[in-house]
């Protein structure tokens, strides 16, 4: 072996010594800490006062009805919109209907008094089962309707309906002892997601 691969052994011994020692004899200070964290999902939970809004028997053309209801949100997330879906069934008394009876029973208005608006103006049973109107938006005319439209965690709102059939001056016979059971279905949906 040559002098210069010894002088270079040697040098490369004594820096690997230098380091396992200064390795055994370097100190730091070190400190750790653990993070127990949750992601707690919140709730939409609506409900509706009274359950069966309305019940009339022996009902004539001519005759109407007004009834109020109350939409409240006792879950703990915002409910941006609340659609109404609607649907119903007929039962044909003598099984000589000719028409819908939907067509026959009209929603004169749904007012919302807590937002002042009105999602349902004039229309029948069966063109609103090709609706979903939103029932607590504001309307569009107050400057701030975004804020004000959906209901807050523990907010209720009151709303008016009337219900009238239709007196179409035409032979309705074909009504009389028939049943029309009304489903509205009240769809609560959260707004969008938001930087927490």
């Amino acid at each position: 072996m040559g002098i210069k691969k010894k002088l270079g052994m040697g040098v490369a011994s004594a820096a690997l010594g230098i380091a396992l020692i200064g390795g055994g004899t370097f100190a730091y200070f070190s400190d750790s800490v653990t993070t127990q964290n949750t992601f707690a999902a919140g709730t939409l939970d609506l409900s509706v006062n009274p359950e069966a809004i309305v019940h009339i028997e022996n009902i004539k053309p001519g005759d109407s009805v007004t009834k109020e209801f109350v939409l409240g949100n006792n879950g703990s997330l915002n409910i941006a919109n609340i659609n109404l879906i609607t649907d119903y069934t007929v039962a044909d008394a003598a099984n000589n209907n000719v028409d819908d009876f939907g067509k026959h029973i009209r929603v004169n208005f749904l007012w919302n008094w807590d937002k002042e608006s009105e999602p349902i103006f004039e229309t029948t049973l069966y063109d609103l089962k090709n609706m979903d109107p939103d029932v607590v938006k504001k309307d569009l005319w107050d400057p701030f309707w975004q804020q004000n439209s959906g209901l807050a965690p523990g907010d209720t709102n009151e709303l008016w309906v009337q219900f009238e059939f239709i007196d179409n001056g035409e032979d309705q016979n074909q009504f009389q002892g028939d049943n029309l059971s009304l489903q509205w279905t009240f769809n609560a949906t959260q707004g969008d997601g938001e930087d927490l």
